[in-house]
């Protein structure tokens, strides 16, 4: 995306502006490749295309996308949750947006609507773990201790409040499944504050 800092400290007008309209039009990851592995300036690359995104992730349009869901979709209940979970988060300014998921699917969705509330999906599946770190606003923690839905909410807010990620009074919302052991899609949506 910054081909000419391969020999050159700074990038062109038209790279500025590729990778400025990546972020607006909703990529969730920026990549490098010859600019980083045999370039010139790799560590200037890196800070430039930084504060290029950070820039632009202050732009107001970019946040609270509205993607209704479609009712004849498989998913439609899924989606719903999603979508509602966003829409609450805007309105309640939750600190986050808290769900198990197992495919990923949720994590996607999640994102797709761009809410200012942090993301924070936990799994059991190790092979996508890696993977939602790579989407739009995403923090993936591996668990896998699914005895009931009750217990799940309140051991990951615990486990994130322990990391310092989360407060005592912060406001957060949980999507999960029930019953949560079976792995189904996302059908339930619970706002809470973190004890």
């Amino acid at each position: 995306m910054m081909e000419s800092m391969i020999t050159s400290i700074s990038p062109t007008r038209a790279e500025v502006n590729d990778v400025a309209n990546a972020v607006l039009d909703g990529a969730d990851a920026v990549m490098l490749s010859a600019e980083t592995s045999v370039g010139k300036f790799p560590v200037e690359v890196i800070r430039t295309m930084t504060n290029i995104v950070k820039k632009m992730e202050t732009h107001d349009g970019l946040y609270n996308k509205e993607e209704l869901p479609e009712k004849n979709q498989s998913r439609f209940i899924t989606d719903s949750i999603c979508f509602n979970a966003c829409r609450l988060s805007r309105r309640v300014e939750s600190k986050a947006i808290l769900t198990m998921s197992f495919s990923g699917y949720t994590a996607y969705k999640i994102a797709s609507q761009r809410p200012r509330a942090d993301i924070f999906v936990f799994t059991s599946n190790r092979q996508i773990l890696t993977q939602l770190n790579l989407i739009w606003g995403v923090k993936g923690f591996y668990y896998d201790k699914t005895v009931s839905t009750d217990h799940t909410i309140a051991d990951i807010k615990y486990l994130l409040k322990k990391q310092g990620v989360l407060n005592s009074g912060d406001l957060v919302i949980n999507i999960a499944s029930m019953p949560i052991e079976e792995h189904g899609n996302s059908n339930m949506l619970k706002l809470s504050y973190v004890e």
